[in-house]
């Protein structure tokens, strides 16, 4: 073929290269894993509430990406919707800190760029996921605490609510029965809350971290994290633990994985362990679930470390792994069927 033909073919490739409608790769399958906390989990009549909060999470989140909307939007809304069930950890039905106060945290992450939002100690933020989205896209920051993070939200048009918006009777009998384990004194009943029941709310007495998280990938490829919690009960007000910490408690790029965890925060800073599964897919080339395991099941474990996490690489391909009794978790992918599990042996 002489010089002037093969010039006039890679023309017409170029051509068709950039045709309407032409595709040189295939669109993505979406995915979407989500959790809403792990540890000690008995069967119980409140099983079912929990596995219905769940799959409200899940198909918010499917709802979003099955129209083609991006995986940010599908982790926002999903995480939106837990944080307003009462019966999860995370915006209302928040854990009460020792001074009977609520402390949110909460952190996104997109995996095409890397760019992130963190916020801690927010006391006034309906939706603390959304605040941490809006820190993403609307300042330089990265992460804000305390009234500055609330005084950000306002200014930004998101709702502010009282305190007492958040409270919730089970929670509140929670930290009395804790404080007065620990011998620590019970602070008075916060203001706007309802009157004390004459008849107690059951206190949850397992070991739960209440953290919840979604991971999410859209059509276009690209993957997202993000997580929210109320933290622990009765803890140090300040406290802040692996939630808004990127890299501890969420993470997401494009090149490795998407993970957010729930579980003993402290640990979950000092292994990074969200960064550590990612690298570990990206540059010993393990799969999601290999990489999650090796983290939490080992690393983890090894520390006497307690908790889980969920985990989608760009492939689609899911992962979950805990070494607690059980974790709240749900996932789906374009075309599958829905799977939400709480006990082990469930898949």
């Amino acid at each position: 073929m002489d010089r002037k033909r093969r010039f006039r073919f890679a023309a017409v490739l170029m051509s068709f290269s950039v045709a309407p409608g032409f595709s040189q790769t295939a669109p993505h399958k979406w995915a979407v894993v989500l959790h809403g906390g792990a540890g000690t989990i008995s069967p119980g009549p409140a099983e079912g509430i929990y596995r219905a909060g769940l799959r409200d999470a899940l198909n918010e989140a499917a709802s979003v990406l099955v129209n083609g909307g991006s995986s940010l939007d599908a982790v926002e809304r999903a995480i939106r919707i837990l944080e307003d069930n009462p019966n999860f950890n995370a915006g209302r039905g928040a854990v009460f800190n020792a001074e009977g106060k609520i402390e949110l945290d909460a952190a996104i992450m997109n995996g095409a760029t890397l760019q992130a939002g963190a916020v801690a100690g927010v006391a006034h933020t309906r939706h603390p996921i959304s605040l941490a989205r809006a820190l993403m896209e609307k300042s330089p920051h990265v992460m804000l605490i305390g009234p500055s993070a609330d005084a950000f939200a306002k200014e930004k048009g998101l709702e502010q609510v009282d305190q007492a918006f958040f409270f919730t009777e089970q929670r509140w009998q929670a930290l009395i029965k804790k404080l007065r384990e620990d011998g620590q004194p019970v602070p008075p009943r916060p203001a706007g809350a309802p009157p004390e029941p004459k008849k107690k709310a059951s206190v949850e007495t397992a070991h739960f971290y209440g953290t919840v998280g979604v991971v999410a990938l859209d059509r276009q490829g690209n993957l997202a994290a993000g997580t929210s919690t109320g933290g622990t009960n009765a803890k140090r007000p300040g406290r802040v633990g692996d939630t808004p910490i990127i890299g501890a408690g969420t993470y997401a790029s494009n090149t490795s994985c998407a993970v957010s965890g729930t579980g003993v925060g402290e640990y979950f800073i000092r292994l990074t362990v969200a960064r550590e599964i990612c690298a570990l897919v990206q540059y010993r080339g393990m799969s999601v679930q290999a990489a999650a395991d090796e983290i939490v099941q080992k690393r983890l474990a090894g520390m006497k470390g307690d908790g889980g996490v969920i985990a989608l690489g760009p492939d689609g391909k899911m992962a979950w792994s805990y070494n607690t009794p059980g974790m709240y978790r749900a996932r789906l992918e374009e075309g599958g069927t829905p799977v939400i599990s709480i006990f082990k042996g469930e898949p």
